[in-house]
């Protein structure tokens, strides 16, 4: 259990330093390789990556991805870490690309003094940046046509999505859950522009309002009660074991808009945190859950 909840909060802190940094940049600066160059031994040392992988149809030459890629069920699962990588257990594959993110520097230098090439793809900080990391990924397996045709999908889901949302007099207000610290991402992030989509308004931002904290603020329980949020989105039912139950029992939360009304909402927190095709999954649980839902 801690070991989850450490890498939930390890994720949050991944998104934080990508929004400080501005590091995930749309556009694509991988040139495309030819069918005959493309790489045929891959290690992907990042959940997210994974699934972008398999997604744009490389799967067949990844070889070994990183102990918490699971999806989809037929990844090849080892106990390589992404967030303490082994350069020796990496090389053991004999890849010829590696694909990470948030790849540590001594980990790169070793790898590339072994002439293994590198592609890091940072948390992205906004929707385009996933659509640039499929194209970048595509351009550098030789699946560029596949790599457009996922964006193109769900560019289309989510604007049938965002489509379906009702009008409102008022926005609804939620919070979402990272932890059970009540750790929370606010509008600025990744995370927020998602609920966005979906016409939602976030209580979190009233605790970063500068965005000196990254966009992920830990939020008191007074604040929350204050907030009173019409629905409660909780991202850490595996990493914390949270649900509707054990949330309606902290201290003065049973009176909590969102507890009375019944919408605790409780999240697959893997398509909550990654930043591939699903998240349009992401999306679909919000609007479906807030689909009756009136301020």
């Amino acid at each position: 259990m801690q070991l989850k909840r450490s890498l939930a909060v390890a994720t949050a802190a991944a998104l934080f330093v990508a929004c400080g940094d501005d590091a995930a940049e749309s556009g694509s600066t991988t040139e495309p390789v030819a069918a005959d160059d493309a790489p045929q031994s891959i290690v992907s040392l990042s959940p997210t990556t994974t699934e972008m992988l398999f997604a744009i149809g490389a799967g067949d030459q990844v070889v070994a991805v990183d102990e918490q890629s699971d999806f989809p069920e037929d990844v090849p699962v080892t106990d390589l870490s992404g967030y303490e990588p082994n350069v020796e257990a990496i090389a053991s594959y004999e890849p010829d690309l590696v694909v990470a993110s948030g790849l540590p520097e001594d980990a790169a230098d070793g790898l590339d003094a072994l002439d293994i090439e590198v592609l890091d793809v940072p948390a992205a900080v906004t929707l385009d940046d996933t659509y640039a990391q499929l194209a970048e990924l595509g351009a550098a397996t030789g699946h560029e046509d596949e790599a457009a045709d996922v964006e193109e999908s769900m560019r289309s889901d989510i604007d049938e999505l965002v489509a379906s949302v009702p009008e409102r007099d008022a926005p609804v207000t939620y919070y979402h859950e990272l932890d059970d610290t009540l750790y929370s991402a606010t509008s600025s992030t990744f995370i927020g522009e998602v609920y966005g989509l979906a016409g939602l308004e976030n209580v979190a931002d009233a605790a970063d309002p500068d965005g000196a904290l990254g966009g992920y603020p830990q939020l008191s329980p007074e604040f929350l009660v204050d907030a009173d949020p019409d629905v409660v989105f909780l991202a850490d039912t595996e990493c914390c074991g949270q649900d509707a139950t054990t949330f309606a029992a902290r201290p003065g939360f049973a009176e909590l808009t969102a507890v009375s009304e019944g919408r605790i909402v409780e999240l697959d927190e893997d398509v909550a945190s990654r930043w591939g095709p699903r998240v349009v999954d992401f999306l679909r649980a919000i609007v479906d859950a807030t689909a009756d839902v009136t301020a």
